[in-house]
């Protein structure tokens, strides 16, 4: 069983965030680190090729300046190689225009049995690029997945919904988007980690995988503005002198909440 999973680097959340002046986008000039929620996805590849008895993951991801830090953890816990695309021209591309260029990667490395990504990455939360993937492939999606086991040509999932979950069953291959604790993801070993530096990672820009337009010429979106969010003003004091039940009622009809 073969599996690609799609997984995204980010600027490490620890440390502020800062803003490109000239684009009002986010920074991404420095080391890059795997995105947490994309975690969950390679943990679950490998877990299925595992119990499949055979096969390999592989792992696509678009980021700046040939940045491979992040692919690496991945490649670490047991990945086996990978696809970078990486391009100054895919500056500002927007969600529609990530997923063709994920997806153009994805054909790239071969036809999988199963693509899995996270439901929405750590700094961009659009949450749509899996389903814009699966549309460009042609194939299936399945949203929200809080448990996947494959049986022949079958996924069954689990889906997460706000009642429970659903069953979900659906044909090889497909996309899938993973929640987080889909499972628990493993700590790359000391000799997962020295073994994932001589691992391939294929770095390819947007021209090689034919993809055009791309940036903020691809993009249906255009940032002119960033401000910060109003301070939030200071909530009103009700002291309990005997009535302080009917200064809340008054309150909360004042607000037209009751």
């Amino acid at each position: 069983m073969n599996v690609t999973v799609c997984v995204k680097q980010i600027p490490d959340p620890a440390l502020p965030g800062e803003l490109d002046p000239s684009t009002n986008t986010l920074k991404r000039d420095g080391k890059l680190i795997l995105d947490e929620s994309d975690s969950y996805g390679v943990e679950m590849a490998l877990q299925l090729v595992d119990a499949a008895g055979g096969g390999e993951v592989s792992i696509i991801s678009m980021a700046p300046n040939g940045e491979v830090s992040g692919m690496r953890t991945a490649l670490a816990m047991g990945a086996a190689k990978g696809v970078l695309v990486s391009d100054p021209e895919l500056g500002g591309s927007d969600a529609l225009t990530t997923a063709k260029v994920l997806a153009a990667a994805a054909k790239r490395l071969g036809d999988a049995d199963l693509i899995i990504a996270g439901t929405e990455s750590s700094d961009g939360y659009t949450g749509t690029v899996p389903e814009q993937m699966a549309e460009v492939l042609g194939l299936p999606s399945v949203t929200f997945a809080k448990s996947i086991s494959v049986e022949g040509g079958t996924v069954k999932v689990n889906r997460q919904t706000e009642n429970g979950y659903d069953e979900v069953e659906c044909s090889l291959p497909v996309v899938v988007s993973v929640t987080a604790g889909v499972v628990e993801p493993r700590y790359p070993s000391f000799k997962g980690i020295m073994a994932a530096k001589s691992k391939p990672v294929d770095t390819v820009t947007a021209a090689d995988l034919g993809v055009a337009p791309v940036g903020w010429s691809g993009a249906n979106q255009q940032i002119v503005d960033v401000a910060k969010a109003p301070a939030r003003a200071a909530g009103e004091i009700v002291e309990d002198d005997g009535e302080a039940h009917l200064k809340i009622v008054a309150f909360l009809e004042n607000l037209k909440v009751i």
